[in-house]
């Protein structure tokens, strides 16, 4: 008996060094990623790849650079040179908080702009649609208005039908999601109109929930309400 109890005893023992020395390697091991996770931090500083997908979130060093400076344009073709700057085009129209700072619905309501319908022929009229489509958001944010007049003032109908948009009700699936990453509204929307960002918000929740407004039930809530 004594024997086995020794033994026991020796294999406890051993077992407990075991035991320490694991921890030990786990505690070194640990100390050791920290370090390197330290490193890493220390080395980018900074978390802006986060959202490296979403051209919307990226905000730009400087707008309404000269052509040659933009980024866009050839800066090594002559003809670049030649193109006027667009902060004195803009000069005189009505100015916004965002995109390229000038509001251009407000230009056109003002008559400061009157864009050609046709590119080759200038008598050719616009085919404007005064018809505002609401979006009613299941959110509690205001339902979307979304006005044909000023769009149909800069586009023909088939630069968004039916590509874009199915003309018809209840047949396009609309999120910010698909419109952050350049879809359906998001086509234009941060490309050649203003962006989507939390001060443009409003240009399109526009449209107030009624007072006695309350979020719907999911189809789930409707066959098993909770109790």
């Amino acid at each position: 008996m004594k024997r086995i109890s020794y033994a026991i005893y020796c294999a406890l023992f051993c077992f407990g060094i075991m035991s320490m020395s694991q921890l030990w390697a786990a505690e070194e091991g640990a100390s050791k990623k920290s370090m390197e996770l330290k490193q890493v931090k220390g080395e980018e500083g900074k978390v802006s790849t986060a959202n490296v997908f979403n051209r919307l979130l990226k905000k730009d060093k400087a707008r309404n650079l000269p052509p040659p400076e933009d980024g866009v344009h050839d800066a090594d073709n002559e003809g670049t040179h030649v193109l006027q700057p667009p902060l004195i085009a803009y000069e005189g129209l009505p100015k916004t908080d965002f995109g390229n700072y000038v509001d251009w619905v407000q230009a056109l309501q003002k008559g400061y702009l009157n864009p050609r319908y046709d590119r080759v022929d200038p008598t050719v009229e616009p085919l404007v649609m005064d018809l505002d489509i609401v979006r009613e958001v299941k959110a509690s944010v205001p339902d979307v208005v979304f006005p044909h007049k000023p769009h149909t003032q800069w586009l023909h109908c088939s630069n968004c039908h039916p590509a874009i948009f199915i003309p018809q009700k209840n047949a396009n699936q609309i999120n910010m999601s698909a419109i952050l990453l350049g879809q359906k509204c998001g086509v234009c929307h941060g490309k050649v109109s203003f962006p989507i960002t939390t001060l443009s918000c409003k240009k399109c929740h526009s449209k107030p929930k009624p007072d006695n407004w309350k979020p719907p039930l999911s189809s789930a809530s409707v066959k098993n309400p909770w109790r």
